[in-house]
């Protein structure tokens, strides 16, 4: 592969066969603040630059194909398993995806939301989850580990992307009850903030403890360290939270 040494590569212990990648804002044509490898076509960049950043990625993954969803912050899965998706088609609305077959990336778009890419010791599976605050709440994790299925949780893996930082993560109290509805010890993941009535949340934490709760306890990238978060290091990261209008970087897992 030729990937840009300014994109993340997830430090996991995936098999050899299992490739991870997320890409940052560096490395595209992208101009103002789709700058520079925009990859979202949804956001109001020129269609143009858009493709070419697509490209350049495609490239990058020397042989995989990026699949992008169109996500809509619930909890369905796209799967790319068998010979009808041998060669899926971009736009499927849908927050997750996963594949058994070689050769096809599956494709998170992020600008705050917490991307999440799955595994197996074996590498039989990858899969990749969009976790906004509405569908980790709503169960698009559990949704996708349910795609493991026959695979013992203690052989599956998740590596958490950069997201919106608990420091900078600020929301409504309604935010709060849905996760404490699901699981009371989600209060733990909520601190006052500075407003009245509102609350700073630790959306890497909320997923740590979503995915223990199932059983999955190797877990490794964002700790929710201000390193991961996409709020306040505007050189690496899109960030709607931030900038109002803005670009998309992914997370990506394939196999080869």
């Amino acid at each position: 592969m030729n990937l840009d040494p300014r994109w993340l590569v997830p430090d996991w212990p995936a098999p050899s066969n299992v490739l991870a990648l997320c890409t940052t804002r560096d490395g595209g044509v992208s101009s103002g603040r789709y700058r520079s490898l925009n990859l979202g076509d949804h956001v109001g960049d020129a269609p143009a630059d858009v493709a070419a950043n697509r490209a350049r990625l495609g490239q990058a993954l020397d042989g995989a194909r990026p699949v992008f969803l169109q996500q809509v912050h619930g909890t369905a899965v796209a799967s790319f398993d068998g010979d009808a998706a041998a060669s899926p088609p971009d736009g499927m609305a849908a927050d997750a995806a996963t594949t058994i077959r070689p050769g096809i990336a599956c494709t998170i778009m992020v600008a705050d939301c917490l991307p999440v890419l799955f595994t197996d010791a074996a590498g039989r599976r990858v899969a990749a989850a969009h976790a906004g605050w509405r569908g980790l709440a709503e169960g698009v994790l559990e949704r996708t580990v349910a795609c493991f299925d026959g695979v013992p949780a203690a052989e599956v893996m998740a590596w958490l992307g950069p997201c919106i930082g608990p420091a900078a993560f600020e929301v409504g109290a309604e935010v709060k009850a849905a996760f404490e509805a699901r699981a009371a010890e989600a209060a733990a993941c909520f601190v006052p903030a500075a407003a009245p009535g509102k609350w700073l949340a630790d959306l890497p934490a909320l997923a740590r403890q979503r995915l223990r709760a199932l059983g999955i306890g190797r877990v490794h990238g964002n700790d929710g360290s201000a390193a991961w978060c996409t709020v306040t290091d505007a050189s690496r990261f899109f960030s709607h939270r931030r900038d109002g209008v803005s670009g998309r970087f992914a997370a990506l897992v394939w196999k080869r």
